[in-house]
C-alpha cells in the first residue's frame, strides 16, 4: 500500500492483510491468511494483536519498553517471542536497503502515485535480475 511520507506504516497494517492473496498450486480459491506475521516494534499495539487474535495468525513481534513496563506495573504475563524466528525479518529489511539505492525511491521525487509505484516495481525488477 502506498501513503503518504506522513503516514505512520501501522495505521496501514490491516489494510495490507487483507489485500494478500496467495494463488494455490491447484484449483481452489487463493490463500487470504498467512500463518505468521514477523514484524518490529511499530507494529506492538493492541489493535494489531487483537486482530491478529482473531484471526488466528501467529505474530512475532518485539513489545516496546513502555508496553513491558506496563505489562509488568499490571501483573500480566509477556507476548510470547521467538528470537530466533525475528531474525528472518533481516531478509525484507535488506530488500528495503537495496530498494534505497536508488536515489528516485529513497526521496520519492515522483509526485503520482502511479509513477512511484512503476517505479518501484521496475527496480525490483532489475534487482530481481541481478
Amino acid at each position: 500500500m502506498l501513503t503518504g511520507g506522513n503516514v505512520n506504516d501501522c495505521t496501514q497494517f490491516t489494510t495490507v492483510m487483507e489485500a494478500i492473496r496467495v494463488p494455490r498450486p491447484g484449483p481452489g480459491r487463493p490463500r487470504t491468511r498467512p500463518a505468521h506475521v514477523i514484524a518490529d516494534k511499530g507494529y506492538s499495539s493492541r489493535t494489531i494483536r487483537a486482530y491478529l487474535r482473531r484471526r488466528k495468525i501467529g505474530a512475532t513481534i518485539p513489545e516496546r519498553a513502555d508496553q513491558l513496563a506496563g505489562r509488568a506495573r499490571r501483573g500480566h504475563r509477556r507476548h510470547a517471542f521467538d528470537p530466533i524466528r525475528y531474525k528472518r525479518r533481516n531478509v525484507v529489511e535488506r530488500c528495503f536497503n537495496r530498494l534505497k539505492h536508488f536515489k528516485g525511491i529513497a526521496t520519492r521525487y515522483d509526485k503520482l502515485a502511479t509513477h512511484y509505484r512503476s517505479a518501484v516495481t521496475i527496480v525490483c525488477l532489475l534487482l530481481w535480475l541481478r
